[in-house]
């Protein structure tokens, strides 16, 4: 049977989805791997070209296809292995292989490098000054400013030229043809950290954590891939370890990724690397431009730099000679990629690591569930950081009751206690962080008299308000009417929580007329480089309060913070997630975390309607075991990952009959798949979380397995099944594995 092979000619231009289709000769058919750089006929001439996909359909009439003429010897350069890992994300993520290659390989664009110019004198100066004397006498005045100023200085900028001598590029011309001058030509990269100044670096790692290091760097220097869990509580110097980590990875001659969870933490964490590494040191994030995007990875395919900074993206860094991949909060759900491709970067990151012999170290105070659960295993390797620098103690906590707020009369969001402790901070000149779970409205309802919250009785997960006044459950299909009073103690004080970041700022400027309040949220940092400005604005103190979403706890070190306000810990333990207690546990010992890293004695206050919750109790005593083994022990009771793996298939359509029929088409053929029910559950078609946006019906699909394998052969089927089927025509079908928020 004939083979073919799908080749793409340039990886980098915008227009990734454009192949072309040629025969894989006899000679090729055991030696052909996707990503391979081959030789092929194009025309009259051979180029090079990428297979991104190797098959046995052909696409087009196979006797007017061409076989291909050649495969690369040492042709497995970096495009080559990163077009092999985006073939791995497409088999284990979904999606098509354009949508997986776009993700691992940034593309070019027309405005992305900047061409330096030089003019250069190119004859001998009593020749040149022989030419300046006949433009002078006919009066050639832009030729003779020009050659006048080359016979200076020897070389110019041809824009100062164009500028400062104004001189037009005709002119130039004119001299260049008339072998006067040369234009010497330089391709320069935008340099995003070129601005940060250099404070140096003296700090002598303690013995806890030379004892970490010393235990990961025998992989590094075996060239050995394995994966290092490194639990550390907040400010016990994680950063430190990776930074002497990465020291010996460069010292071997190799290169460094350090993955961060959000833009926000760029700023501090690249002045800490920066002031190490220096010039080896740039950054990667959204808030970059396409060409500066497009030339850090330029840069590090050249050599240029060692070390990539950043969030998901920098994990396809095109580094050559990759040592280590660092992630650092590991257990952060924006690691989650919520697009198509729905890859998680934890799991693609060891996949390239276990291709490239590099280690990689997932750093955490709160480690994900999935990933401690695999140092049980075996599969990661534990490593621990157990006290703060210089043994400073963790915050103190207190947790308040806000029913009892309610029954006393306080119908303010900021209790008492928490009212008593922002003076008493603000008379000492000590700095407040207000930490709010997220922005805007939650979706579970809950009683602000009883604390308690609407749940499905099936799956311990809150119901999720939807806007027809129903609540239902995203798991299983459980739906009731939207209650009037709480079915607990029927006060009418039930509803949905509502309570912004813009709303707490303006309560708390009321509160407190003589403080300095900065927010830090969403709409507050739109614009380029506001990150930076707000954290830097609060680190010179020069605001009092610091009010914020998630982004405002992860990873600051604000020395003269001693007050850290958790405002409302139910948002995050009542979301129709299974994973509302984990996160919620991680949220409140991140905040805590930001307290007390200076010379005084850090306070946390943590406002809750449900201070009984162990998620709750056991973050505000910063214990991570306790909580992990409670949690596990639920995941195991109720399936859940990282016990049993899931897989969410959703059908949305702008009909919704056509959803309907859709998703129930795929239920009916999942099941037909299934050798034995107990090994796989099958839960919906239901509504998403959302079930209609922008005119879309969407219906998800959940199923359930032991095995991560048996999930990708349902993906597969599905997808195969989807394409051969004329009657999805008008559904768009997507996948998501072992999803991180619902859908």
């Amino acid at each position: 049977m004939s083979r073919f092979a799908n080749i793409i000619v340039d990886i980098s231009h915008e227009k990734l989805d454009k192949t072309f289709q040629y025969i894989v000769p006899d000679e090729f058919q055991d030696i052909l791997e996707v990503g391979m750089l081959v030789k092929i006929p194009f025309g009259p001439r051979k180029i090079k070209g990428y297979v991104i996909e190797l098959t046995d359909v052909a696409e087009y009439d196979i006797t007017k296809l061409k076989p291909i003429a050649e495969v690369v010897k040492d042709g497995i350069s970096i495009e080559s292995r990163l077009i092999a890992l985006a073939a791995w994300i497409k088999k284990n993520y979904g999606g098509t292989f354009n949508q997986a290659l776009k993700t691992v390989i940034p593309v070019k664009q027309k405005q992305n490098h900047i061409i330096k110019k030089t003019l250069i004198l190119a004859t001998d100066e009593v020749y040149a000054r022989e030419q300046l004397a006949i433009f002078e006498r006919k009066h050639y005045t832009a030729k003779a400013r020009l050659l006048k100023a080359l016979i200076e200085f020897k070389e110019i900028d041809q824009i100062e030229a164009t500028r400062k001598l104004n001189v037009s590029t005709a002119v130039i011309r004119n001299l260049e043809e008339n072998g006067l001058l040369k234009i010497q030509q330089e391709t320069t990269y935008r340099n995003p950290v070129k601005n940060i100044s250099n404070k140096g670096y003296d700090i002598i790692l303690n013995d806890m954590q030379k004892q970490v290091v010393d235990t990961i760097s025998p992989s590094i220097d075996k060239l050995e891939h394995k994966t290092y869990l490194l639990k550390g509580v907040t400010g016990s110097g994680k950063t430190e370890v990776y930074m002497e980590l990465i020291d010996k990875v460069i010292k071997s001659g190799k290169q460094a990724i350090v993955l961060i969870p959000e833009i926000a933490l760029t700023y501090q964490t690249v002045m800490r690397f920066y002031n190490r590494f220096r010039d080896l040191v740039s950054v990667m994030n959204s808030k970059l431009s396409p060409g500066e995007r497009y030339d850090q990875f330029e840069r590090a395919k050249n050599g240029e730099i060692s070390i990539m900074i950043g969030p998901r993206s920098a994990l396809f860094t095109p580094f050559n000679n990759l040592g280590i991949i660092i992630i650092d909060e590991e257990h952060e759900s924006s690691y989650k990629n919520e697009t198509i491709p729905k890859y998680h970067t934890r799991e693609v990151a060891i996949y390239r690591a276990q291709k490239e012999n590099a280690v990689v170290v997932l750093g955490s105070a709160t480690p994900s569930i999935d990933s401690y659960y695999k140092t049980k295993s075996g599969e990661y390797e534990l490593v621990e950081l157990n006290q703060r620098i210089a043994k400073k103690p963790l915050p103190t906590c207190e947790i308040v009751d806000l029913r009892e707020e309610l029954k006393q009369g306080n119908k303010s969001i900021l209790s008492r206690k928490l009212q008593q402790k922002i003076e008493d901070r603000l008379q000492k000149k000590q700095q407040i962080i207000l930490f709010i779970n997220r922005r805007g409205l939650a979706g579970f309802v809950s009683c602000r008299a009883c604390g308690e919250v609407i749940k499905c009785p099936h799956c311990d997960v809150s119901l999720s308000q939807h806007r027809n006044g129903k609540l239902m459950c995203h798991y299983c299909g459980y739906t009731i009417p939207m209650p009037k009073v709480c079915p607990s103690c029927s006060s009418k004080y039930i509803a949905g929580f509502r309570a912004g970041t813009q709303k707490i700022e303006e309560l708390v400027k009321r509160r407190f007329p003589q403080a300095r309040v900065l927010r830090m949220d969403f709409d507050t940092t739109r614009k380029k480089d506001s990150y930076e400005q707000i954290i830097s604005s609060f680190s010179k103190q020069e605001a009092d309060i610091l009010i914020g979403t998630q982004m405002i706890v992860k990873g600051h070190d604000f020395s003269n913070v001693t007050l850290v306000g958790v405002l409302a810990a139910d948002l995050s333990l009542n979301t129709s997630d299974f994973r509302g207690a984990e996160r919620t546990f991680q949220l409140l010992t991140q905040a805590a975390g930001r307290a007390g890293r200076g010379k005084e004695l850090g306070e946390v206050i943590i406002q809750t309607y449900e201070p009984d919750h162990y998620a709750v109790n056991l973050a505000c005593q910063q214990n991570y075991v306790d909580f992990y083994e409670k949690e596990i022990s639920y995941r195991r009771l109720m399936r859940y990952p990282p016990i049993w793996n899931m897989l969410v298939i959703m059908c949305s359509s702008k009909n919704e009959d056509i959803a309907n029929a859709s998703s129930q088409d795929i239920t009916n053929e999942l099941h037909k798949k299934i050798d034995n029910p107990r090994e796989v559950q099958i839960i919906g078609p239901a509504d998403a979380v959302i079930s209609k946006i922008n005119d879309t019906y969407r219906k998800v699909i959940y199923i359930r397995t032991e095995e991560y394998s048996k999930l990708v052969e349902f993906k597969d089927y599905i997808e195969n099944y989807v394409r051969d089927n004329k009657d999805f025509s008008r559904t768009i079908v997507q996948f998501d594995f072992n999803p991180i928020s619902g859908f």
